[in-house]
């Protein structure tokens, strides 16, 4: 990321809307939006893999649920957040990856800008292609503030998407089962 230019971005932004830039309240806010820039869109260039690279041997797993694992993203159409849940399921052979690393994967989409559609499908395909399964079951939920504080102004609307690969694609009983377990 280009910090001066982001800097003189946001100085450009608020002379645009008819602010001085250079009154105290806003003299130091194009260095604090450029490092809030820096953290919540540090990953725009990651899949994600390193995070699911460590797995563990496992005896015998049927499945494997990781659910509220709250996450803040950015709308790429309005640049504004949107936040809520990601709920995982898998179903692992012989390997399983450690707990803290599937929150890692859904904050590593998360972090940048991004559609919550697009970020549901790029996390089943993260696991799905870094682990031997049966299937991968991934469904977010989230409020959008492009939602609720313009244009329609819904208010506590909802978006859920989900996103399946395998045994969760074909297997109704078995998607319907994981979806009660994570309280869908």
């Amino acid at each position: 990321m280009n910090k001066d230019k982001m800097e003189k971005a946001v100085k450009m932004l608020l002379e645009a809307i008819g602010e001085d830039p250079d009154r105290e309240g806003l003299k130091e806010t194009p260095q604090r939006v450029s490092r809030m820039y820096e953290e919540i869109l540090g990953e725009m260039n990651s899949d994600g893999s390193e995070h699911l690279a460590k797995t563990f041997k496992v005896e015998k797993s049927e499945m494997v649920i990781e659910k509220d694992i709250h996450f803040y993203s950015l709308c790429e159409h309005h640049m504004l957040p949107f936040f809520g849940n990601a709920y995982i399921a898998y179903l692992p052979h012989e390997r399983v990856f450690g707990l803290s690393k599937l929150a890692r994967l859904v904050q590593t989409f998360a972090r940048r800008l991004q559609i919550q559609e697009n970020m549901t499908e790029q996390i089943a395909e993260a696991i799905d292609e870094n682990i031997d399964n049966d299937g991968v079951l991934v469904i977010t939920e989230a409020e959008h503030l492009c939602m609720e504080m313009r244009g329609i102004k819904a208010r506590g609307s909802k978006t859920i998407c989900l996103a399946s690969r395998g045994k969760f694609k074909t297997d109704d009983k078995l998607r319907e089962q994981a979806m009660r377990m994570m309280g869908i």
